[in-house]
């Protein structure tokens, strides 16, 4: 690890990450000490750590509900990210981090599930972001997660969110690719209320997902669905069919407006499954992703 991880204590996220992340958009306030960002020349990475976290049957039970995961003893593939999802915020609030977290798109995320994790085991969790890497539209970031259970790595990820505007040096990444995804299978209608509700079990309240006013304040025409909620739904589907130890990659097209219905749809191949989330009306893709053994 290249940056020595910050510990963030206590029950992380709130109204006071809301507005620690919103306060660097605004003229003059972005200006104040411990709000100003620094320089995006100079950032060379940054980390921050949660020891002990339990996975509690609660937040578990009620993420499984919302993402349409069955109630097991060990927690849903995607559940790990809610732990890491503190971090990511933490991180972006950070005056270190150059980039507001107002106007960070999540537009890939891949997970490595190295095995089950229990309800209720003890976990580590360590989440840490380098330099900027070139895009066509600004720069992307990759946050890494590792969460431990003692001295075993037992699960990881890879979330890349793009920051439009200026890029950098370098040669820009083509990103995931999947050809002939599958298309049309079965139709979810997904309610208005759904940003709602998965934000009360992941702690990602980003005003785009909550309400039309809210979403409208930041360029949408009404409330979008959780990138990592579609992911989750997805995984949901095939998970019964999924070996314990897997990588899921996914790439985010299209947002999903809300309310709306989309068609979900996955093929098995010699190498995994390759699945689809897209729009009933012309086949557009919200979601392209794959599965393999790692």
């Amino acid at each position: 690890m290249a940056t020595t991880p910050k510990v963030l204590d206590g029950e992380p996220g709130g109204l006071s990450t809301l507005v620690r992340a919103a306060l660097p958009v605004v003229p003059g306030l972005n200006q104040l000490p411990g709000v100003r960002k620094g320089s995006a020349a100079d950032f060379t990475g940054l980390a921050f750590r949660r020891e002990g976290v339990v996975a509690e049957r609660p937040r578990v039970d009620a993420y499984a509900a919302v993402c349409g995961f069955p109630r097991k003893d060990v927690v849903p593939l995607t559940y790990p990210h809610m732990l890491a999802f503190p971090l990511h915020m933490a991180i972006m609030s950070d005056p270190g981090f150059p980039y507001p977290a107002i106007g960070m798109v999540h537009v890939e995320n891949t997970i490595t599930a190295h095995r089950a994790i229990g309800v209720g085991e003890v976990l580590d969790v360590v989440t840490e972001v380098g330099a900027a890497r070139p895009h066509a539209k600004g720069v992307l970031l990759d946050f890494v997660t590792t969460v431990a259970a003692g001295t075993d790595i037992v699960w990881e990820s890879t979330s890349t969110y793009l920051r439009r505007g200026r890029t950098v040096d370098g040669d820009a990444a083509v990103g995931l690719v999947i050809t002939d995804p599958p298309s049309g299978g079965v139709e979810w209608r997904l309610p208005a209320n759904l940003g709602r509700t998965y934000a009360s079990v992941s702690g990602d309240a980003n005003p785009i997902h909550l309400y039309p006013l809210t979403a409208k304040a930041l360029g949408f025409p009404r409330q979008i669905a959780h990138g990592m909620w579609t992911k989750a739904r997805s995984i949901a589907a095939i998970e019964n069919r999924l070996p314990e130890a897997v990588t899921v990659e996914v790439a985010f097209k299209k947002p999903v407006f809300l309310p709306g219905t989309v068609a979900f749809a996955a093929r098995q191949g010699d190498a995994g499954w390759t699945f689809a989330l897209t729009s009933p009306k012309d086949g557009s893709p919200h979601l392209v992703g794959r599965t393999s053994t790692p």
